[in-house]
């Protein structure tokens, strides 16, 4: 794992405390599935957009490679 340090406002993280205790789970380990969480939900948008945009076009297939390398590239 790598840690990465993250600032946030007092409302956050109380929050963040909040459900974290609700959980029954540290605050990191509450931050880190929300964080991926929220990176699902941006990869959903981003194939969204990709998935409309190809059946405009008439689409080819991608392979995983070429969908990552277009998708990061955005």
């Amino acid at each position: 794992k790598t840690r990465i340090s993250i600032s946030a406002d007092k409302h956050m993280e109380q929050i963040l405390t909040k459900i974290a205790r609700r959980d029954g789970v540290p605050v990191a380990t509450k931050a880190h599935e929300l964080l991926e969480l929220a990176l699902e939900l941006e990869e959903d948008i981003v194939l969204g957009e990709i998935a409309a945009e190809r059946i405009k076009q008439g689409g080819k297939y991608l392979s995983h490679e070429e969908f990552w390398k277009q998708a990061l590239s955005r």
